[in-house]
């Protein structure tokens, strides 16, 4: 019974994606060139930003794909700005916080800014 109100004592394993961490301008060159074989997704995210929390937490819970299927990087924008403001400059986007780009054949087919982000179904762009 105190199971039900208080939930287990036992603490709740992390879901843990295939992140590749995005801390280096020559990878963009390299993710445009794989996008050509193979789907390349970019999260970019706000560490100090609750909404951006709460997005990557939403997106992580129903992530549902392999490392085989795509790549997926992380880039932390406070950290990278330098890197942050090249993607946009690369795939002509406008910067926003989170926000998603989905890159196949050099271009950006898909992106998404916020709670947006959670309704791209990546698998229809493997």
């Amino acid at each position: 019974m105190f199971k039900k109100i208080f939930g287990s004592s036992q603490p709740k394993e992390e879901k843990v994606l295939p992140w590749i961490p995005l801390n280096d301008l020559q990878q963009l060159q390299f993710i445009e060139e794989k996008s050509k074989t193979k789907t390349q997704v970019i999260f970019k995210h706000s560490t100090r930003c609750g909404i951006s929390r709460m997005v990557m937490k939403q997106f992580v819970g129903m992530y549902n794909l392999t490392e085989k299927d795509l790549d997926l990087y992380y880039l932390d924008l406070l950290n990278y700005r330098e890197i942050s403001n090249e993607v946009g400059v690369k795939f002509m986007l406008m910067h926003e916080s989170p926000q998603l780009l989905v890159i196949k054949n050099g271009t950006v087919v898909n992106h998404a800014s916020h709670g947006a982000i959670n309704t791209i179904n990546l698998q229809d762009y493997m």
